[in-house]
């Protein structure tokens, strides 16, 4: 994409299209465009942090006003985005923190970074898109630009956000202007950040494509416009599914091959020395984050409404929603056979409440599945996490809130029946838990091998 209206300055249409749109093209250009950001989460304040980075001025709505609070101090409410970038975000002049609907008539860019969750049947939750939508339609004026960036299925925003920003009274691709550009954000990732992963941007106008696209362009160096909204929305999904379902093929691998006595690990270790023809994936526990345990059902329930069935995708989502009951099985099996206990009379420690490696991030982990089926069935359940000190209040495990993280101590670990290896955060001594404790149950392959060390 070249300059705004570059490819439309020649045509019968370029005089409807010139007004708001080249105004706030150039606005864009300038990098004076006031880009407010709505849900300051995972993905929403990184992504605002890399728009103030690159000189705009910047506006984070959120209605958790403890999160506005911890900003307006200067102090990061993330561990892995440190309190000095937000302690110049906050006394650069550029920044706005905001609750107020009536505010985002002020912003030029409109940038929609809410969750979308699953319901309990597993189907599509955009309540938090279309309630987030329907409370800023009061207040748009021409000459605004809307971005969703949510994961969702192909056609969301064409059949949703587009309808409800028409109540608004203003028109699309002539007064508002809407595009979808899928978050690809990894917390904790210090390699791969928001400003140098390639950004996806889709539209249904050739004109929205361009504003969007110019916008990114002035922050990230990579971007990739394609034809649709709803093209980009695939896009995410097929990221996500590309990992779920290679992750249930290595999930259901570990469970072959555990049976046959044989270690996957080193089935995969040897099997990734191949130049060619393979990509290593990990088991594990479950399958934890906002995107890959949930994204995939996005597309199965999409396709249902065209008659489609996608029975891979679906088995691969019953293999990994399987894996905690699994990981379970093994340490039931293992304090049975080697001290005669019953799961119900022991007390287990889990090491990991996040659901990946050197992050605080708990949403959707598998370790609070575990910890929830161990409490029912008696258990005692405990866990250490440095990254996580006390369990935040989550939908699926509400009754999870406020347990906090024991000290890691050889006490501890002797005064234990099993530990069982959740997450294999970096920061952890596995080589006491081996020492100390009496059996390890690893789901990470993280743990020295030893008599007492089972893998799960």
């Amino acid at each position: 994409m070249g300059e705004l209206g570059s490819d439309l300055s020649e045509s019968a249409e370029s005089s409807a299209l010139s007004g708001h749109a080249r105004a706030l093209g150039e606005k864009i250009a300038a990098r004076t465009a006031r880009v407010a950001v709505l849900g300051l989460g995972y993905v929403g304040l990184p992504l605002l942090l890399a728009f103030h980075r690159g000189g705009f001025p910047v506006l984070g709505f959120d209605v958790d006003a403890g999160k506005l609070d911890q900003l307006a101090a200067g102090r990061s409410y993330f561990k892995h985005i440190p309190d000095d970038q937000i302690a110049a975000l906050q006394s650069s002049g550029r920044f706005e923190g905001s609750n107020r609907e009536a505010d985002l008539a002020r912003a030029d860019v409109l940038i929609i970074c809410v969750p979308t969750p699953l319901t309990p049947e597993r189907e599509p939750d955009l309540s938090y898109v279309t309630d987030t939508v329907r409370s800023v339609t009061a207040h748009l004026r021409p000459g605004q630009l809307i971005v969703l960036e949510s994961t969702t299925y192909p056609g969301t925003t064409a059949e949703v956000v587009a309808p409800l920003l028409a109540e608004s009274g203003l028109a699309l691709d002539h007064d508002l202007f809407l595009a979808y550009s899928p978050e690809r954000e990894d917390p904790g990732n210090t390699t791969f950040t928001t400003q140098n992963i390639p950004k996806v941007v889709g539209a249904d106008s050739a004109i929205a494509l361009d504003l969007a696209n110019n916008l990114y362009s002035q922050v990230i160096p990579v971007t990739v416009p394609v034809s649709s909204a709803a093209t980009a929305e695939a896009v995410k999904l097929t990221e996500n599914i590309f990992r779920a379902v290679n992750i249930a093929l290595v999930n259901e691998l570990k469970v072959v091959y555990a049976a046959m006595g044989l270690d996957v690990w080193e089935v995969i270790e040897a099997a990734k020395t191949k130049p060619f023809g393979y990509m290593p994936f990990y088991p594990g526990p479950g399958l934890g984050g906002h995107c890959i345990p949930i994204d995939p059902f996005y597309l199965t329930w999409r396709a249902r409404q065209d008659g489609i069935a996608t029975r891979f995708i679906e088995l691969a989502g019953e293999i990994n929603t399987g894996m905690p009951t699994y990981a379970i099985s093994q340490l039931r099996t293992a304090l049975d056979t080697r001290f005669g206990t019953s799961l119900s009379q022991a007390k287990i420690l889990l090491i990991g409440m996040a659901y990946k490696k050197n992050v605080d991030d708990t949403r959707e982990s598998p370790a609070l599945e575990i910890m929830s089926q161990l409490l029912q069935r008696g258990a005692e359940a405990h866990y250490h996490d440095p990254h996580v000190p006390r369990i935040p209040r989550t939908r699926k495990h509400p009754q999870l809130e406020g347990r906090q993280s024991a000290a890691l101590t050889p006490a501890l670990l002797r005064a234990c029946d099993a530990v069982l290896i959740c997450t294999d955060h970096d920061d952890v001594d596995y080589q006491m838990i081996a020492q100390e404790a009496p059996l390890v149950v690893d789901t990470r392959n993280c743990v020295p091998k030893g008599t007492n060390v089972v893998t799960a």
